[in-house]
């Protein structure tokens, strides 16, 4: 009973919420003088928005002789769309309406997509009728490719461009630091690291709790290929995401503030999704042009994931919406996502540095357009493959453990880090700091029951239960490290 009462205060809070929440921006016809309108939900920046809703309205004008009104809706990342979108659609229900007044989700991660399409809260995509060639092994956009999914197999949802999650960092900060250039994601577990990490909180985005989970998974890989349990590769990574957290100045809402904060020299190195990595790289740069941003692919560390988008359940203007879509994926869109701007078919003002999705686009003439003439994603031989039977069921489990165990109890963790490089690494006070024994494979490897559950309550309680634990041991392993640092010390003063 109480539970439900929390369910239905908290619904009337997004209810009301929902129009403030929805903050209004276009650059297209004014919502007066249009002649249609289209409203699109999207984690999508200023760049991307103003870009395609110019380019969109433009096309729209040359294809149908009328003017429309993009108009967008920016909640925040894809944790606080996927809110909005359940809370309306819990409201729609409720009050027996058809949608939440909302066309389009454009943009984000595909696990938040398929989540959405699990719930029925999108339609079938007419461009796969109107445009089947598209689509396939002949095609030029793939159904899978390095284990993800590029259009849903109901066909409700399709990818526009294609993103890698990776590490950015600062050259001359390494240097300062005596460490070499990471080339994957276990360099950033190093303590030479400790207090110059960025990192991003993954509660707040889909695509950085993919990342979490492809980091855990590359472990669990590598121990079976080295004829080991799948068990212990997921320690490893698990610990591994503690060392890196460790060494984490901060967790970042904003995705953006971790290239910034390299290239300004407020951090050695973080994780970064590709294409803010190279818009910085691009915008920042010493004097006599060298980079003060350098963005990779960790090797054997991270896939090509899709960025969909789907035309929502009960869309007030379904036709122009089918119709948005389908532009997406003409060669004429697509050359928005890496052509330089100001060229014939590329962005207008600023350079949106992101991979299309279709792979006919990677040929030579095109590519000298760019601004990344030297990408080319489906011909990369160092590609991950992701396999959805190792952690496709924990990608909530981690993010929300990836909060308890790092974020809620980042100054203990940090402390005790600390303790312990100074300590010389203590094997005891490691093999506690480490311990992740609560979580292990067994618990957790499929997903964890209390993390995942439904019930708020249930899931705060075993949230609570586990910060408890992870706090503690980090308090233990500080105390373990500063005694074992206080007895060397007083044997060598004898």
């Amino acid at each position: 009973m109480k539970a439900r009462l929390i369910w239905i205060v908290a619904l009337l809070v997004a209810i009301v919420g929902l129009p403030m929440a929805l903050k209004r921006e276009s650059e297209t016809a004014s919502p007066r003088s249009a002649d249609d309108r289209l409203v699109i939900l999207s984690p999508h920046n200023e760049s991307i928005r103003k870009e395609f809703g110019e380019a969109f309205a433009a096309w729209w004008k040359k294809a149908k002789g009328r003017s429309v009104y993009v108009d967008w809706r920016t909640p925040g990342g894809t944790s606080e769309i996927r809110m909005v979108i359940d809370a309306g659609f819990k409201a729609a229900e409720e009050t027996g309406r058809d949608g939440i007044g909302v066309d389009l989700f454009f943009g984000g991660g595909e696990p938040d997509f398929a989540g959405q399409a699990k719930a029925g809260r999108f339609v079938p995509l007419d461009v796969f009728l109107r445009k089947p060639e598209l689509f396939g092994e002949k095609g030029a956009i793939p159904e899978n490719f390095t284990g993800e999914r590029y259009y849903a197999a109901d066909r409700v949802w399709v990818g526009t461009c294609i993103s890698q999650f990776g590490i950015c960092f600062n050259p001359d900060y390494l240097k300062r630091l005596g460490l070499s250039e990471p080339t994957k994601w276990r360099d950033l577990g190093d303590a030479g690291y400790v207090g110059s990490l960025a990192l991003a909180d993954p509660t707040k985005s889909g695509s950085v709790a993919r990342t979490f989970e492809l980091l855990v998974q590359g472990e669990m890989q590598s121990a079976r290929a080295a004829g080991g349990e799948l068990r212990n590769g997921w320690d490893e990574g698990l610990r591994l995401i503690q060392r890196m957290a460790a060494n984490a100045r901060y967790f970042t809402d904003s995705a953006s503030k971790i290239p910034q904060d390299v290239g300004q020299g407020n951090a050695a190195a973080g994780m970064c999704i590709d294409f803010y990595g190279r818009s910085y790289a691009t915008e920042l740069a010493t004097d006599d042009g060298r980079p003060r941003v350098v963005w990779i692919a960790p090797l054997g560390g991270t896939t090509l994931s899709a960025d969909p988008v789907a035309v929502l359940k009960g869309a007030p203007h379904p036709e122009i919406a089918q119709e948005f879509v389908e532009f997406c994926l003409t060669k004429e869109a697509q050359g928005l996502w890496f052509l330089r701007p100001g060229l014939e078919g590329g962005p207008v003002e600023r350079a949106l540095h992101r991979n299309p999705i279709r792979q006919d686009l990677y040929d030579e003439a095109t590519l000298a357009k760019t601004t990344m003439p030297g990408v080319k994603p489906y011909a990369d031989e160092g590609n991950f493959t992701y396999d959805r039977e190792l952690t496709g069921k924990v990608f909530n489990t981690l993010r929300q453990l990836v909060k308890v165990m790092c974020i809620d109890s980042h100054e203990e963790m940090k402390s005790a880090w600390e303790a312990m490089i100074a300590a010389g690494m203590p094997e005891e006070a490691v093999m506690v700091f480490h311990d992740v024994s609560k979580v292990s494979h067994e618990v957790a490897g499929q997903g964890d029951a209390g993390l995942d559950n439904k019930d708020s309550l249930v899931q705060g309680a075993r949230m609570m239960e586990l910060g408890e634990w992870f706090r503690g041991n980090y308090v233990r392993a500080r105390q373990i490290a500063e005694n074992s640092k206080l007895k060397i010390q007083t044997s060598k003063a004898r």
